[in-house]
This record gives C-alpha cells, sequence and structure tokens, in this order.
C-alpha cells in the first residue's frame, strides 16, 4: 500500500475505519480492552479485511463498561496483552490514514498504550468522520455516531463493538464522499485542513485530553525518479522505419530476415509497407517464433508468418513520453509496442532491449494505470500521483514545458479512459454502439501540451454526420455528459466555462463544426474569440483520430486564410503591467496572477501569428520556435519569450504543489515570499521580456 499524500483524493484513499473499546472515557486512566478497523479502498469497504482483537488491560474492567459493551474481566482473562495486539493491528494498517468517529479518543489511547508498553509511537495521518459530518451538515448539533449514521441512512450493527463501531464509521465516510466533493473538498490535504479550521471541536476534545484527530496537511518525504524516462520520447527510442513482410512468407523466410537484420519483430501486412492505419498489421516477434517451434518443429519453418500474427497491434503515440511505453509493457506483459503518428499511421517499433535501462529503475513513478482504470477511484489515484512527479522533476532540473507535457498527457490519458467507460456504461444501459466514428478531443492547455496541476476540463466532440439534437447528436450528449461526470469524479473537475462535450456548443458533426468554426472566424465577437483561442490548440484523443485531425487542418487553414481574423485575435494580445510605479511586482495577498501578466500573453500571441503565418502546430514554444524558423521576429526577442515561458511554467508548477499539498484552492497565483532572490530576479526578468507581446503581434501580422 503506498502511502496517500496531500494531493491524494479522497476517492482514492486506501484507509483504515478503527475504533477500540476501552475500560472507561478518561484517558488518563482508562485501558483497551478491543480494537477493532475495516479497511477502505477507493470509496469501497473491504468486508474480506477487517481485524477485531480483544486486549487484557492488566487491570479489572467497571461493570458501568460492561454494560456499555458486554466485555467482561473473564472474557479478556486470556487476550494478549496490548504489545502483541498492536503488532497485530500495526500490520494490519500499514501506511493507511486512519478514520474514525471522535478519532481523538482512540488516538490518545493508543499512545497511551504504547507508551505504558515501551513502544516507540508516531502519529498516524487521521480523519475523524464527527468533523467531516459537520463541515456537509451544517447547523446539526447531534454529531454522535448514531445521530450522523440515522441523518444518513445508514444502521448500525454491533453497537459499542469496535469493530461495529469502526465498521460504522466507514460507511459514513463513504457515504460522506460525494458530499464533501460537492463542497470542494477533494483531497486529503482539503479535508485535513478543514477539520483544522473546526477549532472549537477540537478544542473540546483537546480539554478532554484527546490527541488532535487531524493534523496540519504537510508535503510528503522526496522521492527521485529517473530523469531519462520523463525526458525522452517513444520517438527518439523507436526503430524506424518498421520492418512489414507480406501474410505468405514462411516462418523460416521471417526468422532469416529478423536475423539479417538484428530486428526482435515483424509487421505483418498487405501491402508490406509501413505508413498505413494500424489496424492493416499484426505483429510477429522472436518469441511467437520459440513458441511455435517448440509445439510443432517439424512444420512450423514453412507455416506462413500470418498464422502466427498477434491482432490488434499494442501501440503507442510516437511523442508519448518513455515512462508511458514501460508502464504498458509492464501492464500488457509484452516486450514489443507499435509506435503510431498522431494520425494512426504505423511509425515503427520500440523493444524492452529499447527501454532495457528504464526497465530496470524502480524509479519510475507515473505508470499505464489509467490506460486501464476500471472506475473513477482508480483514475483519481493515477492523477494523484502527478504532483510528486512535478516536483521531483522540478528538483531534477527538467525543463517544466517537458513536465507541463507531462500533465497533459496524464490529463489526455484521463479524457480517454473516460471515454472508454462511457462507451461502455452506454451499452450497458442499452444504448448501442457508437451510431458513426466520432473523435473526442481536449482542447486549451491540455491539447496544447502545456497543462499545469489546476487543470480542469476542456474537451469536446466531433462525429461524422448527424444533425443538431437529432439522434446522433443525442447519442454524444449522453455519451458527453458520461465523460464530464466521470473526469469531475476521478478528480478532473467540470469545466467552469461550460467547455465540455456535454453541452451542445462543444459537440457537432464534422460540417457542423465546419460551419460553427468559420462563424466564430467570420463573425468574430468577443465569445467567438474565446471560443477559437481554446479550440485552434486541440488535440483528438479517442476515436477515429483522423477525424479531429481533419477538424484541426480545415480549421488552421480556414483561419490562415483570413487576415482580419488574425487582427481581431492579435487585438486580444494586451498583457497587463504587473510592475509597481518603483519597479516592484503589483500582488494581491501576497501573490502575483502569473497567468494574467504572464502565461496567457505569450500563448495567445504565439497562437495568433502561427495562425497567420501557417505554422500549423500546438504548443507555444513550437509555435514560437516555428515564428523563428521563418525569420518572423527577431531571434532575440523570440527566444527570450521562449525562455521566459518556461519560467514561468516552472514557478507555477512548484507553486501548485505545495498549494496540493497543504490544502490550499490551486491556481495560478505564485505567493512571492516563497521565492528565493534568484527567483524573484528571474521572475522580473521573465514578465519584462513578455511586456512587448501586443506589440510584437502587430508588428509581425504581415511579414
Amino acid at each position: 500500500m503506498k502511502p496517500a499524500t496531500g494531493a491524494t483524493p479522497l476517492i482514492a484513499l486506501d484507509a483504515v475505519a478503527l475504533d477500540t473499546e476501552t475500560t472507561g472515557l478518561d484517558t488518563a486512566k482508562a485501558r483497551i480492552v478491543q480494537i477493532g478497523a475495516i479497511a477502505i479502498s477507493r470509496g469501497r469497504i473491504l468486508d474480506g479485511r477487517q481485524i477485531e482483537m480483544l486486549v487484557d488491560p492488566e487491570i479489572a474492567i467497571p461493570s458501568a463498561s460492561t454494560r456499555i459493551h458486554g466485555i467482561t474481566n473473564a472474557i479478556v482473562r486470556n487476550a494478549p496483552a496490548f504489545a502483541s495486539a498492536w503488532t497485530a493491528v500495526q500490520a494490519f494498517v500499514e501506511n493507511g490514514i486512519i478514520i474514525g468517529h471522535a478519532i481523538g479518543f482512540d488516538l490518545s489511547m493508543l499512545e497511551r498504550e504504547a507508551t505504558r508498553a515501551g513502544l516507540s509511537w508516531k502519529k498516524p495521518r487521521s480523519l475523524c468522520v464527527r468533523l467531516l459530518a459537520r463541515l456537509v451538515q451544517p447547523g446539526q448539533t447531534d454529531l454522535s455516531l448514531d445521530a450522523i449514521a440515522a441523518r444518513l441512512g445508514i444502521v448500525i450493527e454491533d453497537r459499542h463493538s469496535a469493530l461495529g463501531d469502526a465498521r460504522a464509521a466507514a460507511e459514513i465516510f463513504v457515504a460522506l464522499l460525494p458530499k464533501l466533493q460537492e463542497r470542494g473538498i477533494r483531497t486529503l490535504a482539503e479535508a485535513e485542513r478543514a477539520c483544522m479550521e473546526q477549532r472549537a471541536e477540537r478544542e473540546t476534545g483537546h480539554r478532554a485530553g484527546w490527541a488532535d484527530p487531524v493534523s496540519r496537511p504537510a508535503p510528503p518525504s522526496f522521492r527521485s525518479v529517473d530523469p531519462f524516462a520523463y525526458r525522452h520520447r517513444v520517438g527518439e527510442l523507436m526503430s524506424s522505419p518498421p520492418v512489414v513482410v507480406v501474410p505468405s512468407i514462411s516462418v523460416m523466410d521471417a526468422i532469416a530476415l529478423m536475423i539479417a537484420r538484428r530486428i526482435s519483430s515483424l509487421f505483418v501486412a498487405d501491402p508490406a509497407e509501413p505508413g498505413q492505419p494500424l489496424d492493416a498489421y499484426g505483429i510477429v516477434t522472436e518469441r511467437d517464433v520459440m513458441r511455435l517451434l517448440a509445439s510443432d518443429s517439424e512444420q512450423a519453418l514453412a507455416t506462413p508468418v500470418d498464422g502466427i500474427a498477434s491482432r490488434p497491434l499494442a501501440s503507442i503515440r510516437e511523442q508519448a513520453f518513455a515512462y508511458r511505453a514501460v508502464g504498458r509493457m509492464d501492464r500488457l506483459g509484452i516486450r514489443h509496442l507499435a509506435v503510431r503518428h498522431e494520425d494512426g499511421r504505423l511509425a515503427g517499433v520500440v523493444s524492452a532491449r529499447d527501454l532495457l535501462k528504464l526497465r530496470a529503475s524502480a524509479a519510475i513513478n507515473l505508470d499505464d494505470t489509467i490506460e486501464h482504470a476500471a472506475s473513477p477511484a482508480e483514475m483519481a489515484a493515477a492523477w494523484a500521483m502527478l504532483p510528486g512527479v512535478a516536483d521531483a522533476l522540478i528538483a531534477e532540473g527538467i525543463d517544466a514545458r517537458a513536465i507541463a507535457e507531462i500533465v497533459s498527457e496524464e490529463l489526455c490519458a484521463m479524457t480517454r479512459r473516460a471515454a472508454i467507460l462511457a462507451e461502455a456504461e452506454m451499452a450497458r444501459e442499452g444504448h448501442g454502439p457508437p451510431p458513426c466514428p466520432f473523435a473526442v478531443l481536449v482542447l486549451g492547455s491540455g491539447g496544447r501540451g502545456e497543462s499545469l496541476l489546476a487543470a480542469d476540463q476542456d474537451n469536446a466532440i466531433v462525429f461524422a454526420e448527424g444533425d443538431p439534437d437529432g439522434p446522433v447528436d443525442r447519442w454524444f450528449a449522453r455519451l458527453g455528459e458520461k465523460i464530464a461526470d466521470l473526469l469531475d469524479q476521478s478528480g478532473v473537475p467540470y469545466c467552469k466555462g461550460g467547455v465540455m462535450a456535454k453541452n451542445a456548443l462543444w459537440r457537432g458533426s464534422l460540417g457542423h463544426w465546419k460551419e460553427r468554426v468559420a462563424d466564430w472566424i467570420g463573425r468574430s465577437r468577443p465569445q467567438d474569440l474565446l471560443n477559437v483561442d481554446i479550440f485552434f490548440d486541440l488535440r483528438p484523443v479517442h476515436g477515429d483520430l483522423a477525424l479531429g485531425e481533419a477538424l484541426f487542418a480545415h480549421a488552421y487553414e480556414l483561419g490562415h486564410t483570413r487576415p482580419d481574423f488574425a487582427k481581431l485575435l492579435g487585438e486580444q494580445v494586451a498583457p497587463g503591467n504587473p510592475f509597481t510605479l518603483f519597479g516592484g511586482l503589483q500582488l494581491e495577498d501576497g501573490r502575483i496572477d502569473l497567468k494574467l501578466h504572464g502565461l496567457f500573453p505569450v500563448v495567445a500571441m504565439a497562437r495568433t501569428l502561427a495562425i497567420r503565418h501557417g505554422i500549423r502546430a500546438r504548443s507555444t514554444r513550437e509555435r514560437l520556435e516555428g515564428l523563428i524558423g521563418l525569420d518572423i521576429g527577431g531571434d532575440q526577442d523570440m527566444t527570450a519569450m521562449v525562455s521566459a515561458h518556461s519560467v514561468l511554467l516552472a514557478l507555477l508548477l512548484a507553486q501548485q504543489t505545495r498549494d496540493l499539498y497543504a490544502g490550499l484552492p490551486v491556481s495560478n497565483r505564485v505567493e512571492l515570499v516563497k521565492l528565493d532572490k534568484a527567483q524573484r530576479t528571474e521572475l522580473k526578468a521573465a514578465l519584462k521580456a513578455l511586456q512587448p507581446a501586443s506589440d510584437l503581434v502587430r508588428d509581425l501580422m504581415f511579414g
């Protein structure tokens, strides 16, 4: 069980609900007579994982206490002492978060018993359902276990037994999860911070001698990563062009070809050429050949190679980072992955040998978990690993733009997986398969590959044909709703601006999308320009990817041919002045908004000029470098903007990881006091370099 961090969503927690029965309520004198615990994993109570132990208190149990829990001196006469019982309980709990009702009492009892027994004690990370219930049921005065359970419709069985009360606390916690999420309390750190703010309730416990039921959110201990896995892309490591053979050649000829080329796999297709859609190919590996020879050695060599080819291909994007290939091979138990271009055509192959250095490393914290997650909780658990990876990569000196691309990769994977789960849910509900080819698109920063840790949903759907509000459109409206709900439950919240495929403006047939884009470009109202900003960064992530790429290409070409449209876009690039009269930075509550004063101007400028000059790229860096390549703008100005963009991303990523672990709302505002002198100097230089953005757009619009 991996220890949770403050960024772990509550729905993804591995936790243990715990309760104790004691000889009394005075923590200074009482002793434990029973401990009960039950496991909770990713929003579900694990009935098969529970423990209940009697403990010899080594003092007489008062009759008043026996009347409550029914445990007598005779019952505990042969029970183990606390030291022995606690060893078993600790093994059961592992790294889980401790959950209970009025858990401060139980923690205090456990600490005092450990001290008496001469055992070391470290207060575990914990949550109290009494405090959590107050957050979602404000104004309620009765916060007893029975009252909270009754309000949530929970029937408590075996009341006043340690396991019975632990189970009740577990059921209350699970029932509170969606209610907490509705109130914006999604992560462990956010729950801890909200509970810490209930000072009166905590003070009452302190006066009674109880331990604090919750600890102040804290960052996790540093964990290193293998930077190679996050620095290099599959396209850099793959073998290309792929070797392709016709289906009719014999296994003997295939073996001879692999030996001659010193390769361990072949693709099979007719015609035998690369660059076709993936579904045209099968793959044969050296292991396939060895298995065939072991089963039928005499006739195997004459067998047509098509008979042992595996289909469909397991594949990965050419631009995916190497860590994703390692995780996918491990998950699927294979040694070769087909590599595909963005439009789904075969580009090459990557093998376990190519990734040998990475596969031997234990420091690849991200894997392929999202790609086979079966529920929002599993998706959330994978998504929660990102802040730690980002923090470690910043410490390793990895370019912040690469880190933002990794976050975007995971966001696109989340969207893709949500779409797959949504399709399956549609089928289970009797809505049938998709009525026509379609593509799910990620828009905005996710499409550009520049997502930060405050990402929300920006998605759309394009389908082959169908009228607005017709049967096909309504099918995709339901799909869009399910995608949005799954992402929200997984920790990627709904877009506040409504940029989601469940809304009619963000889905439609290819023909309807073309009309919509033409209208945006032709009329260019303020809202149209905002939509264009998001839309021109689109990236297809699921379904018929070529359909999404066709829409992207059409929109870019249309925008490129309308100089008046590009000019209107350029007029939106107006960075506010972040400096005070005396050269300081303008702050609000000690923070400066780096999106407003830095990211927005450079992103908008790069997008506008790329559209105007036909640079069909998505990322800000590629767009700026494309302009440099066309000798548009001075190299010094553009290079300074490329560097400034990286500086702002690095500062924002670092701030967002701190805020996530502290349970603070994640935003685009950086706390100046957290920056050292060198970082402040670097920030000022970056913001100064971006001040000419609007002038550059105007000057470079036509050459």
